[in-house]
């Protein structure tokens, strides 16, 4: 557990994030609506030195950012869920950049086998704390976790 007192904390951890990523990582990001996906995803893109804007990628499905150091793919299935079948979202999971899924739980049994969860949940009233809890699923996600907490400092 990380806790993120603020949206700079939040986005710091995101840059760590993106600054540990390696080409085939995954994120699995769950979160309730306004937990901060999007904000800790602005700093994973700040890490792999992606300079365009990021945006929630709600009615598009798919954001793709090939601009830094890696290829980041921000997707959110929570309008698909299970219906991701046709997208061909395995490309992205075994492609050479860093997948994020915003609602991924929802892929059921389209979830790629090997990835990192990664929950942000409220922590207080104040309406920018949270917390971060990781979850590894699979020896390239236990390895991007570690290289994560290695390199995180408040």
């Amino acid at each position: 557990m990380i806790a993120l007192p603020n949206l700079l904390t939040t986005e710091k951890l995101g840059k760590v994030i993106g600054e540990s990523a390696t080409g085939g990582d995954v994120i699995i990001l769950t979160g309730e609506l306004g937990a901060g996906k999007t904000t800790i995803t602005k700093g994973i893109a700040q890490g792999l030195g992606i300079s365009r804007m990021v945006k929630s990628p709600t009615y598009t499905i798919i954001r793709e950012y090939e601009d830094g150091r890696l290829p980041l793919y921000h997707m959110d299935v929570y309008r698909i869920g299970q219906d991701a079948d046709e997208l061909g979202l395995e490309e992205y999971f075994e492609g050479n950049g860093l997948s994020i899924v915003e609602w991924g739980k929802l892929l059921g049994e389209a979830l790629p086998v090997d990835y990192l969860e990664l929950r942000l949940s409220k922590i207080t009233e104040n309406e920018f704390a949270r917390q971060a809890d990781f979850k590894a699923v699979g020896s390239q996600s236990e390895k991007f976790l570690d290289r994560i907490l290695k390199n995180w400092t408040i």
